[in-house]
């Protein structure tokens, strides 16, 4: 399912691309891309919210929200 975090936290490249590499390292993440301007990262994954939320928070941010990614070109 692919899904969009909202993250509290990430001020510049090198915040979101920790965070990707967080994401990435978990057995079940297909794919992360976290874009911190707009304090959001894409994740396309099998694992349940919590797993993700953990994650994130281990690399030193706050999870705000996951919701499922919706839209035209899902």
């Amino acid at each position: 399912m692919k899904l969009v975090i909202e993250v509290e936290g990430m001020c510049c490249k090198r915040c979101a691309e920790r965070v990707e590499k967080k994401l990435r390292l978990l057995d079940g993440v297909a794919g992360a891309k976290a874009n911190f301007k707009k304090g959001i990262v894409f994740v396309e994954t099998s694992l349940p919210f919590e797993t993700l939320s953990s994650c994130i928070e281990g690399a030193g941010f706050a999870v705000k929200e996951i919701r499922e990614r919706k839209g035209i070109f899902n």
